[in-house]
């Protein structure tokens, strides 16, 4: 597998939403190979299609570090808690900076593997927050949107000052 270049902030194909994946094979099991490649050198315990400019609805996420990663390929959110819970949250394409952000504690989530065959999972806690924030990223909705606008604000001049 290979390491790929990970799509900076404020590329506008972070907001892109990504097409369901449709054909399964050994293209797709290549992609979700360097996806966990990649994820591991950012460092990172989640990243999408998005995130190296492949607008499939494929992700991989990682907890805790030494678990095996786990991949999803046409993730939803199919139910959601109504208890909430603050995490802070960063990105692969936002590297340095990070805050708080608001989701629910627990989801169900229905996705393919790799094969195509359907599942379903439940998660609660940071797996939770994981799913919600990489799902929103395939939905061309980039973590920062989360925030109120000050907040966005001030993490962008921090993530620009990071930069020079």
């Amino acid at each position: 597998m290979a390491v790929r270049p990970i799509v900076k902030f404020p590329d506008p194909l972070l907001r892109v939403v990504a097409h369901p994946v449709e054909l399964f094979d050994s293209d797709l099991r290549n992609l979700a190979g360097d996806l966990i490649d990649t994820m591991h050198a950012a460092p990172g315990i989640g990243i999408t299609g998005p995130h190296i400019g492949i607008l499939k609805r494929l992700v991989v996420i990682q907890l805790p570090p030494a678990a095996k990663p786990l991949i999803y390929v046409n993730p939803s959110i199919i139910q959601s808690s109504s208890e909430m819970i603050r995490h802070t949250e960063g990105s692969v394409s936002m590297p340095g900076v990070t805050e708080e952000i608001e989701r629910h504690a627990s989801v169900r989530v229905h996705y393919q593997d790799l094969e195509g065959k359907e599942h379903f999972e439940d998660a609660d806690g940071l797996l939770a927050v994981c799913h919600q924030h990489e799902i929103d990223q395939l939905g061309g909705i980039f973590w920062i949107n989360r925030l109120s606008r000050l907040k966005r604000d001030r993490l962008i001049k921090r993530y620009n000052k990071l930069q020079r």
